[in-house]
């Protein structure tokens, strides 16, 4: 065997070791289900933090750490994602946090292109709720497994056997609760692992800023200790075992069953179990298809593909950052990568970690974990970065957009800067710009999946390009691709317009609600309009 036969086996041996290492997952959630402070709750217990923020930063409480955008530290909630690497028994741990708020961007769906299993938060009271709904459909589309964690159970809720039931019947997710919690949600006592019968009491600490106290329990001081709320816990384990709602892989790696877990983020109850069912159960990286159905194996030389583009995240530099998943090989810093839609070469000598406004340079990285490329103004979302062998990735599928802007800009002689930040917000995918001959390419349509999205567009159209616009809401709440053929018909139809999605091309419907899309569906079966991913209509709107 020749030296370089022997140092190119030796590399694909541990490139393969490392991505067995990997486990990287991102948090799913309706907003205020707690997925920041679980974020944090997940690093504490890995020691990747020493102490958790208050999601709202009040009074003396310092906000969340992964939130860095101003926007976001002012409204306490989270708007962009972050991705934190948190080592712990021996694996690596990507998390890619998700922007969860209801009025942010298809970012929270695109992220889920970049992980191989999710984490579903429950708020114990509310259940399954609209934007959980539509990120577990980008799941089910993925195929993706599904680990739920039922959270708050500190507070006042609903039954648990209630809760499971709810999961099965509205998204035929077969629930396997790995824990089971001890007291109604409100008196919460401890969780029993129905898989070793052992018996975590919880102990809660000042603040929930630091790791929960726990203490494990035999059953015979467990049942003196807990009385009632025992007896009703084992009780409830026993019909779980009778309905054979036992932790199946085959069936969690299909995506037909969720494992589930009880407890409470922001006291840190129950957070430690999440984090080892993770390592445990979450699958590692696996070939990624190419855009030919071919896999590429995690050995091959290195692959990624750019799943969120950022732009000033640091307000001393007009940055601009492509975070990529790497699918396969080794990344070094400072390897020059093919850009796969041009074919030209990217150097990758500024290369990070970026959890929050923490910034660490990356010298090595393998498969499954995520890197942020600064100065990137070449890469765009859904774009294949390589070494060695040509391969390119299948595109990002585009998100259903509700809400619908006309923008313009407010000084004619800034047309240029207008048209530069509207094409730049479009790639890094801030939202989706629509056009038509109708329109003109002076007022274009932007597209988001909420309406503060638009303020973001207006803050940085602002602040970053110097062209300050104004824009007008348009009626529509519903989009629909629709073809070349169907076009005309639907644009001539009352309370419907066609527009061309500048990204790709395609043709989208919008249509004024629900009602009259079923309207117009009735009455033009032929007419071609198929529903975006994540475009279902959640119930109650």
């Amino acid at each position: 065997m020749s030296v370089d036969t022997a140092s190119a086996a030796k590399q694909e041996s541990e490139v393969t070791r490392e991505a067995g290492r990997r486990r990287t997952f991102a948090v799913i959630s309706h907003p205020d289900a707690g997925k920041s402070t679980l974020t944090e709750a997940l690093a504490l217990h890995a020691a990747a933090i020493s102490s958790a923020g208050a999601v709202h930063g009040k009074g003396d409480r310092k906000g969340v750490t992964s939130d860095w955008l101003e926007m976001e530290q002012d409204r306490g909630i989270s708007i962009t994602s972050a991705a934190l690497r948190i080592d712990y028994e021996g694996c690596v741990l990507n998390l890619v946090d998700t922007p969860g708020h209801a009025d942010f961007s298809e970012d929270t769906y695109r992220v889920l292109s970049a992980v191989d299993c999710a984490i579903m938060l429950l708020d114990s009271a509310k259940g399954l709720e609209a934007q959980t709904l539509k990120l577990f459909d980008v799941c089910r589309a993925r195929k993706m497994p599904v680990i739920t964690f039922v959270n708050k159970w500190d507070r006042p809720g609903r039954e648990p056997l209630e809760l499971l039931d709810e999961i099965e019947q509205r998204i035929g997710l077969r629930p396997t609760p790995l824990n089971w919690p001890v007291g109604i949600a409100g008196d919460f006592r401890g969780l029993v692992d129905r898989r070793s019968g052992t018996y975590t009491r919880m102990i809660r600490t000042p603040g929930g800023a630091h790791k929960a106290v726990e203490e494990v329990v035999d059953a015979d001081k467990a049942a003196e200790m807990e009385g009632e709320a025992w007896i009703q816990a084992g009780e409830e384990i026993e019909l779980l075992e009778a309905l054979g709602a036992d932790f199946d892989e085959e069936s969690f790696m299909a995506g037909r069953s969720s494992p589930v877990l009880f407890g409470a983020a922001l006291p840190n109850f129950g957070v430690g179990q999440l984090l080892r069912a993770v390592v445990e159960l979450a699958p590692a990286p696996a070939p990624k298809a190419d855009d030919r159905e071919r896999p590429r194996p995690v050995s091959e030389p290195f692959s990624g593909q750019v799943f969120k583009m950022q732009a000033n995240m640091d307000k001393n530099h007009r940055d601009r950052m492509a975070f990529v998943r790497i699918s396969s090989g080794r990344f070094d810093r400072g390897m020059v990568l093919t850009h796969a839609p041009t074919g030209r070469p990217f150097a990758t000598k500024y290369t990070q970690a970026v959890f929050g406004s923490d910034r660490t340079t990356i010298e090595t990285a393998y498969p499954g974990d995520v890197i942020a490329l600064v100065n990137a103004q070449a890469l765009a979302v859904g774009d294949t970065l390589y070494d060695g062998p040509k391969v390119v990735f299948p595109a990002i599928p585009s998100f259903a957009p509700e809400h619908f802007v006309v923008a313009r800009s407010k000084d004619a002689s800034k047309y240029k800067q207008f048209q530069r930040g509207i094409a730049q917000l479009d790639a890094e995918g801030v939202v989706q710009v629509l056009t038509s001959d109708v329109r003109g390419e002076q007022a274009p349509v932007l597209a988001a999946v909420g309406p503060l999205q638009f303020d973001v567009v207006r803050h940085r159209m602002e602040h970053e390009f110097r062209s300050p616009v104004e824009t007008s809401p348009l009626d529509y709440s519903v989009a629909r691709r629709t073809d070349e053929e169907s076009a005309p018909k639907l644009h001539a139809l009352s309370g419907a317009e066609v527009l061309r999605r500048r990204g790709d091309g395609e043709l989208l419907v919008l249509v004024h609600n629900k009602w009259r899309l079923r309207v117009i569906e009735r009455d033009n079966p032929d007419l071609f309009m198929e529903p975006l991913l994540a475009g279902g209509v959640a119930e109650g709107e």
